[in-house]
């Protein structure tokens, strides 16, 4: 069977088990690389990097690094910074993670902090606090379950 006619594996979070796993695999390397102090960048001193998820594409051959710094703050020049030392890093990636290809690398602002927050705030709201307590006042489901 042709490969782009192959069914798509249904792993959670998108993407095959393989990618999972590698992508995984980049992000530790990538971690501790970044916490080691390893790469030598003005930009980067003093800032704390987080790498909470690597995605890789299918064949592997390019992994997106989602990147926030502490604080959230100088994103701009923190992907800069890392964007300059690409080579570098996938250098280190490569040594630490056995592939056959070292992947391409590309960093990414994750945002995912910035919206939790905003959900946060949005849930806190005294207009959605009312709707919620009206929904636990008129939902039987709980009342069943209260009794058991």
């Amino acid at each position: 069977m042709p490969r782009h006619h192959q069914k798509k594996s249904s792993a959670p979070g998108g993407g095959s088990q393989r990618q999972l796993r590698v992508g995984e695999q980049v992000r530790h390397a990538m971690a501790d690389i970044l916490a080691q102090g390893n790469v030598h960048d003005a930009d980067l001193e003093g800032h704390i990097i987080t790498v909470p998820e690597v995605r890789m594409s299918p064949d592997l051959k390019l992994a997106t690094v989602y990147v926030m710094p502490l604080g959230g703050r100088d994103t701009e020049i923190v992907l800069a910074a890392l964007a300059r030392n690409k080579k570098f890093l996938r250098g280190e990636v490569a040594r630490r993670v056995n592939l056959k290809f070292a992947p391409d690398i590309r960093f990414r602002v994750d945002e995912r902090f910035d919206e939790a927050e905003r959900i946060e705030k949005l849930l806190r709201t005294p207009a959605v606090q009312k709707d919620l307590e009206q929904d636990l006042e008129q939902d039987p489901e709980t009342d069943r379950e209260e009794e058991r």
